[in-house]
């Protein structure tokens, strides 16, 4: 069966996440325009410097930080953000584009890809249209970004609906990594 557009880049997506240095998710970006790839990027360290697989471990989890917060702390480039840095780097344009993202945990299991702040922040004012993220049960859902810019308008950003970190940071999944 021939999969739409939509999961055709998203597993495009999925495939560039195992490129992804972090240890606790791997996620993998691409933007489209004009039903062309023009961008792809991937979670880890900046270029020439060592990742947290050559350290052999996570600052954020030694630190006991979690999902969502403190970015500052994270060796990591964010995927989002390494895909419009690498349009960048290459002349492209991203007016208009898509943003595909899949995001996996350490297990290798699909979660809600939602950018972070920061990302989402980046993906304004790169101007792309829409985002269309993995969902936990591998199929993927669409966000506008004008929806946000319209969100963020009538409230602040904080009062965001969709916010990276909060399936991560339930309370189970904080009293398991807690050890």
């Amino acid at each position: 069966m021939r999969p739409s557009k939509e999961q055709y880049y998203l597993n495009i997506a999925r495939e560039i996440a195992q490129r992804s240095t972090c240890f606790r998710t791997k996620l993998g970006a691409i933007i489209v325009k004009d039903d062309v790839i023009v961008a792809t990027g991937y979670n880890g360290a900046p270029r020439k410097t060592k990742d947290c697989e050559e350290r052999g471990y996570c600052l954020r989890d030694k630190l006991k930080i979690p999902h969502g917060q403190r970015y500052e702390l994270c060796r990591s480039v964010h995927a989002e953000m390494n895909c419009i840095i690498n349009s960048s780097r290459a002349g492209v344009s991203l007016l208009g584009g898509d943003l595909y993202l899949w995001t996996q945990n350490r297990e290798a299991e699909p979660i809600e890809s939602l950018p972070c702040f920061v990302c989402k922040k980046l993906i304004i004012n790169a101007g792309l249209n829409r985002l269309i993220g993995s969902t936990k049960k591998g199929s993927f859902k669409i966000y506008f970004v004008e929806d946000w810019v319209r969100e963020w308008q009538d409230k602040d950003i904080i009062d965001d609906k969709n916010q990276y970190g909060t399936e991560q940071n339930s309370v189970e999944t904080f009293l398991d990594n807690k050890e």
